[in-house]
């Protein structure tokens, strides 16, 4: 009996979560973040650089989202919709990768991570 009971509660708690939505990051490749961008224009590219690196040249249409001044309040001023794609860009791709894990971990549902804007062969903007 007291088996049945641990395998029921199991099965209920397996079946309660199993439609859950959970919040992931990838690895993305440029050519892959482009084309993203142009056919889901509710895709965000953010750019987690300094602003100062952000001002020197970034991917047209970039948002600025320093990766250290990430918080819950700066992300949903910056990133209202957690369900649209989310795809973070820094210089070499260290900062990228802190990025997309804190943005998962706020509850963004997916998130991509580009690694450094050296992959991006289009133009940069000033």
């Amino acid at each position: 009996m007291k088996q049945t009971t641990v395998l029921i509660a199991a099965a209920l708690l397996f079946l309660g979560t199993a439609g859950a939505q959970t919040a992931r990051s990838e690895k993305i490749r440029a050519d892959d973040a482009k084309r993203l961008l142009e056919t889901n224009k509710a895709t965000v590219l953010a750019d987690v650089r300094t602003q100062e690196e952000y001002d020197a040249g970034r991917i047209p249409g970039a948002i600025l989202l320093p990766f250290d001044q990430i918080t819950a309040a700066s992300a949903a001023k910056a990133l209202p919709d957690k369900n649209a794609p989310v795809i973070v860009y820094c210089r070499t791709g260290r900062r990228s990768a802190v990025a997309a894990k804190t943005l998962t971990d706020l509850g963004y549902r997916t998130v991509y991570d580009m690694g450094g804007i050296n992959q991006w062969k289009g133009k940069l903007e000033r």
